[in-house]
């Protein structure tokens, strides 16, 4: 006889994900294969999920919510799920970020995770954590649903001119990364400005943080470092950096013109006609 692992609910989202499937396939009767021709994926795939052992993605909780008519249950334990594979210094800030109305960042390494492509984020997490890039990008492709919620948060990104022209996985890469950036050109909640490698020093030379404002919570100011992030609500640091961070957007590129960079950088450095940039 085959041993089954069995799963503590309790242990973690995922663990809970995983029982509640077993539990509602075995009370309908159905074999791993069986619910594999529903759902349309294999048996062991929903095995990996049933012992906890694989990640589901959208798509999967989407089609056992169609399957065992569970009103999207298991679409929004997802969340939870793809949460919980954040790194726990990480946690508080996403819970944050998702309840923000107003959203501010400065950015001088890499494109702000809300605005990441899949690939891009792949190629940056793959850095630290090759084994568990599948899971950490759609947790972080998960974060970014906030954008289409019906009011979503107003978010105004100054990204160094830096972050543009190094190249993160490749030149398709960056340039469908690119591309991203000035898709969000005429979109009403999403502004992004250049701050360009001319403008010397300046306020954010510190390194990069995040602004976040609420309809009925005090303002918080986040930065991370390798392992750890800070997080506060003192009303004299949100100051300090409030103030830096307008100072930040004086210094950059208009919104307009931060586009018109973004599409010339992305034609001339990674544009099929390109050559290659030593």
């Amino acid at each position: 006889m085959v041993h089954v692992r069995q799963l503590d609910p309790s242990a973690s989202p995922l663990d809970y994900f995983g029982y509640e499937a077993r539990r509602l396939r075995e009370a309908a009767g159905m074999t791993l294969e069986q619910l594999g021709k529903v759902i349309y994926c294999t048996g062991s795939l929903i095995g990996q999920v049933e012992t906890a052992s694989k990640v589901p993605s959208r798509t999967f909780a989407e089609a056992l919510d169609a399957a065992f008519m569970t009103d999207g249950f298991f679409s929004r334990l997802l969340k939870l799920v793809l949460r919980s594979q954040l790194p726990k210094w990480f946690q508080p800030y996403a819970e944050m970020e998702a309840k923000a109305a107003f959203i501010s960042t400065y950015q001088c390494q890499v494109v702000y995770g809300l605005l990441q492509t899949p690939e891009y984020a792949a190629a940056l997490v793959a850095v630290e954590h090759p084994d568990r890039v599948e899971e950490l990008v759609a947790a972080r492709m998960e974060r970014q649903r906030i954008l289409e919620k019906k009011q979503p948060p107003a978010v105004w990104v100054v990204l160094d001119e830096a972050v543009l022209l190094r190249e993160v996985g490749g030149r398709e890469v960056m340039r469908k990364q690119l591309a991203r950036l000035v898709s969000f050109r005429d979109n009403p909640w999403v502004n992004i400005q250049v701050l360009p490698l001319a403008s010397g020093v300046h306020a954010g030379m510190v390194g990069s943080f995040n602004l976040l404002r609420f309809d009925d919570d005090p303002d918080i100011y986040y930065s991370e470092g390798y392992d750890q992030a800070h997080m506060t609500a003192n009303p004299d640091v949100i100051r300090e950096r409030s103030v830096g961070y307008a100072r930040l957007q004086a210094d950059a590129l208009s919104v307009e013109d931060s586009a018109d960079l973004i599409t010339r950088v992305m034609e001339e450095r990674y544009g099929d006609r390109a050559e290659d940039v030593a």
